[in-house]
């Protein structure tokens, strides 16, 4: 082969082996990679559909009432502590551990990477203390430390671990760390983790209430649980957050209400506030489902589940920011537009009259109501038939700019998530409304809902307060 051929194939052939290393990696990192699994369903809008999976089941009974991809492989994230936790009560119970041992901290504990509580090697803090920093903090060093105590090493203790997984019937769960730092072999199932958060209230009732604890404080430091819903939401009391950049947004929640406790797992959430958004769906649905079957009615989750509407329909085009730092934002949260208002329909005494549908139009910047006559069904209309109308729709635009605040909030990602929330758990009260949006106004966020007539800002008002969540009727 003569020199120019050598010189016009050598970069050829050095591309192709180029690639073929490649595709080779990319496939390496593919079998590494946890099953998806399943359709994602068509009420959630999760921008990383595949790593979603859910599960919701009764406490009491193990009955699965909703699942979706439950059995598909995910990484655990910072749940992987709730079984760090059980094997600490375990040993609580035998008294082989007691509140008041001393938990050192290693070179290795003090060198993973945060959340933690920031000890330096041959630092200590009692057991008591590194299980509240483990189930509020989340706190990675903590749980490596209690590994070593207990196991040994951490790697030790993994084994422990997975053997207590295969013993509780977590058939498709493998640990290899004590934290739920990233490592593509730690792979668990929205089913397995139900049946480990049904074994920490079974097995250890007496420790449980250590996954309702707001907030921890150790050597002058507080910080608070990462469980939003605790507190938020009626009934929630556990169990435990998670999130790397592979596993989404995790979160196994419990609630009781009415003397019935549910346990519900999200995997795979695109964000804290889709995650607990959908967490309170699904909690709200299982638990209208038990109410349902009370009174003979045969339902399901997936039948009263509200759905929102399709991904990326909102009632007016966003601002080129849409991120709720300027005035009037209409914030539509993980695809959730909130309810359009049903226009009310004003119609004369005389049947030969025409209808008047009053709607909201804007008019120098403002919303206002109009009575809109459809021009294929005008007719000429006796007077007082107009007059009638004229009164009400006068009516009805002096006493429809009510609006109804839900809360007031120092950064706009809090108030889009108040303002979720409220969507969800308040659809009914919020019916009459034309929609939430977040305002900003004199250094807050504030999340309202306008449209209301007087009347129906109070009943909304009413009917929230009822049900433990502060509200105020605001007049135009």
């Amino acid at each position: 082969m003569d020199r120019l051929a050598r010189r016009l194939i050598v970069p050829f052939v050095v591309a192709a082996l180029a690639l073929a290393s490649l595709a080779g990696a990319a496939e390496a990192k593919a079998r590494h990679k946890p099953h998806s699994g399943g359709h994602l369903p068509s009420f959630l809008h999760f921008t990383a559909q595949p790593k979603y999976a859910s599960i919701v089941v009764d406490a009491k009974t193990g009955e699965v009432l909703y699942e979706q991809n439950a059995d598909a492989h995910r990484y655990p994230a910072s749940i992987t502590k709730v079984m760090t936790l059980y094997l600490t009560f375990e040993a609580l119970a035998d008294h082989r551990l007691s509140y008041d041992d001393r938990v050192v901290v290693s070179p290795h504990a003090a060198s993973v990477i945060p959340d933690k509580v920031g000890l330096r090697p041959g630092q200590s803090l009692s057991v008591r203390e590194a299980m509240n920093a483990i189930a509020v903090l989340s706190a990675n060093d903590m749980a490596v430390a209690m590994a070593e105590k207990l196991g040994g090493t951490e790697a030790h203790f993994a084994e422990l671990m997975t053997a207590k997984a295969k013993q509780l019937g977590m058939n498709n769960t493998q640990y290899v760390n004590a934290s739920g730092l990233p490592d593509n072999r730690q792979l668990t199932t929205a089913r397995d983790i139900s049946i480990l958060s049904r074994a920490v209230m079974r097995d250890f009732p007496q420790y449980y209430t250590l996954f309702s604890t707001r907030e921890f404080t150790y050597a002058r430091r507080t910080w608070k649980n990462h469980n939003h819903l605790l507190g938020s939401t009626p009934g929630v009391d556990g169990i435990k957050t998670g999130f790397t950049n592979a596993s989404g947004f995790n979160l196994a929640a419990s609630a009781m209400r009415d003397d019935h406790r549910l346990i519900a797992v999200v995997m795979g959430g695109s964000s804290t506030a889709a995650r607990d958004l959908h967490v309170e769906d699904l909690l709200d649905a299982g638990f209208t489902v038990i109410k349902k079957r009370e009174l003979g009615q045969q339902t399901t989750i997936a039948q009263n589940l509200r759905e929102p509407l399709p991904t990326g329909a909102v009632e007016r085009p966003p601002t080129a920011q849409g991120d709720g730092d300027q005035d009037e934002v209409h914030i539509v949260v993980d695809g959730k537009a909130p309810a359009g208002r049903v226009h009310a329909t004003i119609k004369a005494k005389d049947d030969g009259a025409a209808a008047c549908t009053v709607k909201r139009v804007r008019v120098r910047h403002k919303l206002v109501k109009r009575c809109v006559t459809p021009a294929a069904d005008a007719r000429p209309q006796a007077a007082d038939s107009a007059r009638t109308i004229k009164a009400e729709v006068a009516k009805a635009e002096a006493d429809g700019d009510w609006q109804v605040q839900l809360g007031a909030y120092k950064s706009p990602a809090q108030a889009r998530a108040q303002l979720a929330r409220m969507n969800s758990r308040f659809s009914g009260a919020l019916a009459a409304s034309e929609g939430g949006q977040v305002q900003h106004s004199a250094g807050a966020y504030r999340v309202r809902f306008a449209g209301f007539s007087a009347d129906e800002a109070s009943k909304a008002c009413e009917t929230i307060k009822a049900r433990g969540q502060a509200c105020m009727a605001l007049r135009p």
